[in-house]
């Protein structure tokens, strides 16, 4: 392919985004998965410069375009390189004319803006869109730090947790024998210093409330010892079911325990674990915030509608979790977010709400404290940008 033809697909590939975005569809990876799956001619190198100028535009946006053609009109007013590519070619883009739209604006949606944290400046703004690092936590039941950094030279001790270790951009580890092996998970350092500041040990009795794929349930698994109890709840059946390949992986399979909730009835389906749990952790569903870098398309998926309907299940959740924790337990929330809504202000109307229960310091580093929590973001930590409160049930 042409560089203009390679433009035109990338404008063709993001209209499709735009749309599930739009429409609450795929997501980007997977709309990008199908529209290559269709146009077998693309080879190797066409798909990978395609995909470079797509998510270009992607991170560029704040705001979701018009089009495809507005967004990377927008790009090429500040890149020649690219305007160059708008030549009326044959499989190439049409020329850009005077009064065709061109996207604008900052890489942050401008109506989130006063709902982040303090901390969230120029700087951190900046970084919320820069690529991504890759950590990987080493599985304690498998293999030992030393045995994993010998077979994985490049790899870069993290201080923040004894299992946590940092590769290079796009090191190839998905196909690794240690991932086959179960001895490491790929997970980011902040997830890892949520897990750690759950203090999951041997012989509790531990509910992960929204497990998703269970990647904390693993770490917590690994902190447990294989002993006690660990129950994996989740509404998302085809997310919970990618637990228990993992879990086997990782030598775990027999002992996390799995239960579907049904939406609205998690409370009920929970009863047996009524005022009985060591510790719940409720890593709540969010806004995504905080992981921008990882997923910037999702930007263009939020709006304040939404994010109403999240503080309040976020809520919900609480109140459930609140139930299960025994008197002495914990209860641990979480969010991959960077609006005080979802964080510091969610944990304050709870505990106002429920004076049974107080915060914990937590005592890691990195990290900033924040009222009742810790914030985590990307510039002060290298890390995604989480919130996370540990309560103590009185």
């Amino acid at each position: 392919m042409r560089p203009a033809a390679r433009l035109q697909a990338a404008i063709e590939l993001l209209d499709e985004i735009i749309v599930a975005a739009r429409d609450n569809g795929p997501a980007a990876d997977k709309v990008a998965r199908q529209f290559f799956a269709a146009r077998r001619y693309a080879g190797s190198k066409d798909r990978r410069a395609v995909r470079d100028l797509v998510w270009e535009a992607i991170r560029r946006f704040g705001e979701r375009p018009e089009s495809g053609r507005s967004a990377f009109a927008g790009l090429a007013s500040r890149n020649p390189e690219i305007s160059a590519l708008f030549d009326g070619s044959e499989y190439g883009p049409a020329e850009l004319s005077p009064d065709e739209p061109v996207a604008s604006g900052g890489t942050i949606p401008d109506w989130t803006l006063p709902l982040l944290n303090a901390n969230i400046d120029e700087t951190e703004q900046a970084a919320l869109l820069e690529r991504a690092s890759l950590d990987i936590r080493v599985n304690s039941q498998k293999a030992s730090m030393e045995e994993v950094m010998s077979e994985l030279p490049v790899a870069e001790k993290l201080p923040a947790s004894d299992n946590a270790l940092r590769l290079p951009a796009g090191f190839p580890i998905d196909r690794h024998a240690l991932m086959a092996s179960g001895a490491i998970e790929i997970q980011d350092i902040g997830s890892q210093m949520i897990v750690g500041a759950c203090q999951a040990k041997p012989g509790m009795t531990v509910i992960d409330l929204c497990a998703g794929a269970g990647g904390k349930t693993l770490a917590l698994a690994a902190d447990m010892g294989g002993q006690g109890r660990l129950i994996a709840a989740d509404t998302n059946r085809k997310r919970l079911g990618q637990l228990l390949p993992r879990a086997k992986r990782a030598g775990v399979g027999e002992f996390i325990e799995q239960v579907l909730l049904n939406p609205g009835e998690g409370r009920k389906q929970l009863d047996a674990f009524g005022q009985s749990c060591d510790l719940v952790l409720v890593d709540a569903p969010c806004s995504g915030s905080g992981t921008w870098r990882r997923n910037p398309e999702t930007r263009w998926r939020l709006n304040s509608e939404r994010l109403d309907a999240l503080v309040g299940l976020q809520a919900e959740l609480l109140e459930t979790a609140s139930q299960l924790v025994k008197p002495g337990g914990n209860l641990v929330y979480a969010v991959c977010s960077l609006i005080d809504r979802e964080g510091s202000e969610q944990i304050a109307a709870f505990l106002r709400a429920n004076g049974n229960f107080q915060a914990e310091r937590i005592q890691l580093q990195p990290g900033r404290q924040q009222e009742n929590g810790l914030l985590l973001t990307p510039a002060h930590d290298g890390s995604d940008g989480f919130y996370f409160a540990r309560l103590r049930k009185l």
